[in-house]
């Protein structure tokens, strides 16, 4: 077994880490068991490698790993289920919830310890949050703020605030265009109306990320209507949540932790989808539990880079909650409309909480807000009907509206597989590049910049982003638009690929290297900062970066972009998905081109993001 499971490591299936790991586990438990083997080598490698929590062994028992080989591929052979429990349990090394070993068998699901203790841990800390009911709100001086601040008479942003204000734990999920930062900035005046001198933090898992919100909340601060004092008082400074919690150098640790907690009455993280398991149950250790934590993002774009589905899997969890209630399962319409009111005539006295007695699932859906209405674009519009397909998993109703000649800003582009990379699509490359290359100006060459993005759901291959950013190389060369002659040329745009808090520029920022005028030959790399400002660096000091004609989807996550041209692979993989689309399309405000295969597309769109979790699960569980 042990030979097996080196040769799908020799094929590229499983990493040395996974290897190692396996063969420790027989170590420790003083003998091979093939079970054991199997189950910890699968453990580590959906965790590590595929973004899992944990490896759900009925997705597997009785058959073969990996189901669909490569042809000349070797397989491991799976036991039976209750067989393969069985032998694990009896295996030094495998557990059973609450006990202390390096893996944790809850019911089908293997877990490597800390995976399973981190589930455990935000789930708590969540149901905690949700069963606090704030005593401290006046409710004569929220509802004259919400009629204040929110124009409507009753919507999901208003719905969205008063159970910000009131609950110790809320999420806002909704798509791009939603409101989603401008509600919680009418949050935060509503909260600065109820307690003046609330010390509130603002938040994002990337610098690209807190960099955008600070923009945003900025911007949306003009327009607010509210006292100039609460105005004042709303923060601007945003931070990563690694640097909030203190992060070590090459340490899992942070300064802040449920031994040091954050000082802050408020803590609002945006851009949610994007922080994994591990990052989310460490924050919610250090958050006080008398703070209100506030999660906005948009459920169904791409979940985080490392294991979870963490802001997915909460959603999920409440609306199964409301499927139930629907069903009959869970309290009636009418008990949830006393409770409503129980909620808003409560006594406005100091004390701090009160805890509510309701089922865990029927809570968390309670401190869950979904934004469905789109303030950016029109209800014909094709970007968003497309964005909605694609969501909902349609392939043939996406492909259409791409097709279709009555949605002009969507447009669908077949290549051909023997094709390679199409005259027109190269042309059309090419173009979207030219406008900001023919501006003098730094700033108005960001601004052309920003206009145009090529993104590709992958790295490497013909459709990957090297490729693609080293043809764009060399056809802008060939059309005169730049002299890419040497690693730095006028016009070369470039990416931040890992944060330097000295420069303040963090991963994921954007510059353009240009000539500091046209009498010289002298390159400066110029960056956007939040305040409208340009920012110049001399480009040796710059720490690691990339060339960024094109980019990844991932790497796309909360920038926008006038117009995106979305390159396909010439092959379907396990991350194509309809999240993954989804995401893409969300990133244009005014154009989408999609290049690629019709099959490859409609199999992307037909592919859910698969990640094994047993965080809803966990939710039903807490006392």
């Amino acid at each position: 077994m042990l030979t097996t499971i080196k040769h799908l490591r020799e094929q590229g299936i499983f990493s040395d880490l996974d290897v190692h790991f396996a063969q420790f586990m027989a170590t420790l438990n003083e003998g091979a068991d093939e079970a054991l083997l199997i189950g910890a080598v699968l453990a580590s490698h959906f965790t590590t490698t595929l973004g899992s929590s944990c490896v759900n062994l009925e997705d597997f028992a009785d058959q073969s790993f990996p189901q669909q080989p490569e042809p000349g591929t070797e397989t491991l052979s799976c036991p039976r289920l209750s067989q393969w429990q069985d032998s694990l349990l009896h295996c030094q090394v495998v557990g059973e919830p609450g006990d202390y070993t390096p893996l944790i068998l809850d019911k089908h699901r293997l877990y490597l310890y800390r995976y399973w203790d981190y589930e455990q841990q935000l789930a708590a800390q969540i149901m905690a949050r949700c069963r606090i009911q704030r005593r401290d709100v006046n409710h004569d001086t929220l509802e004259q703020g919400l009629s204040r601040l929110f124009l409507t008479p009753e919507d999901n942003q208003k719905m969205a605030a008063r159970t910000a204000v009131q609950r110790n734990f809320g999420i806002i999920s909704g798509g791009p265009g939603t409101g989603k930062t401008s509600t919680v900035v009418k949050i935060l005046a509503l909260l600065l109306e109820q307690q003046p001198n609330l010390n509130i933090a603002l938040a994002a898992p990337t610098g690209k990320a807190a960099v955008r919100l600070q923009e945003s909340i900025t911007q949306t601060l003009h327009h607010l209507n509210c006292a100039p004092t609460i105005k004042v008082a709303i923060p601007t400074e945003t931070y990563t949540i690694h640097r909030l919690l203190g992060g070590r150098p090459d340490s899992p640790y942070f300064r802040r932790h449920a031994g040091n907690l954050l000082p802050y009455d408020v803590i609002v993280i945006d851009e949610a989808s994007m922080v994994d398991l591990a990052l989310m149950a460490k924050l919610a250790q250090a958050i006080p539990k008398s703070a209100r934590w506030i999660l906005l993002g948009d459920k169904d774009q791409l979940a985080s880079v490392e294991a979870g589905t963490v802001l997915g899997d909460i959603c999920e969890a409440g609306n199964q909650a409301q499927r139930e209630r629907r069903n009959g399962k869970g309290a009636t319409a009418q008990a949830q409309s006393a409770k409503r009111k129980r909620v808003k005539d409560a006594s406005q006295s100091q004390t701090v909480e009160d805890q509510l007695p309701i089922a865990n699932t029927q809570i968390l859906q309670e401190s869950i807000v979904l934004l469905d209405k789109n303030y950016r674009f029109g209800k014909d519009s094709g970007i968003w009907k497309l964005a909605q397909a694609v969501k909902q998993g349609q392939s043939e109703k996406a492909l259409a509206i791409l097709q279709s000649e009555s949605y002009p800003e969507v447009n669908w582009h077949p290549i051909s597989p023997s094709e390679g990379l199409p005259s027109t699509l190269i042309h059309q490359m090419v173009a979207g590049f030219s406008r900001y290359l023919s501006e003098p100006l730094p700033e108005k060459a960001l601004q052309a910049y920003q206009q145009f993005r090529i993104l590709c759901a992958i790295r490497r291959g013909l459709y990957g982003v090297e490729a693609i950013n080293r043809r764009i190389e060399e056809e802008l060369s060939k059309a005169g638009r730049i002299r890419a002659t040497t690693r730095w040329y006028h016009g070369r745009p470039i990416m931040m690929t890992r944060n330097n808090y000295r420069l303040q520029l963090f991963n994921g920022d954007i510059g353009i290297i240009l000539r500091t005028s046209t009498d010289t030959q002298e390159l400066q790399a110029f960056f956007p900062d939040h305040s409208e400002q340009i920012r110049t660096y001399w480009p040796h000091r710059l720490s690691e970066h990339e060339t960024v004609y094109a980019m990844t989807i991932h790497k796309s996550q909360g920038s926008e972009f006038e117009q995106v041209l979305i390159l396909l692979p010439d092959k379907i993989s396990p991350v194509l998905t309809r999240e993954l689309i989804y995401t893409a399309i969300t990133r244009a405000k005014q154009r989408v081109n999609v290049w690629g295969n019709e099959q490859i597309f409609k199999e992307a769109v037909s592919q859910k993001i698969n990640r094994s979790s047993g965080l809803q699960e966990q939710f039903k569980l807490i006392p």
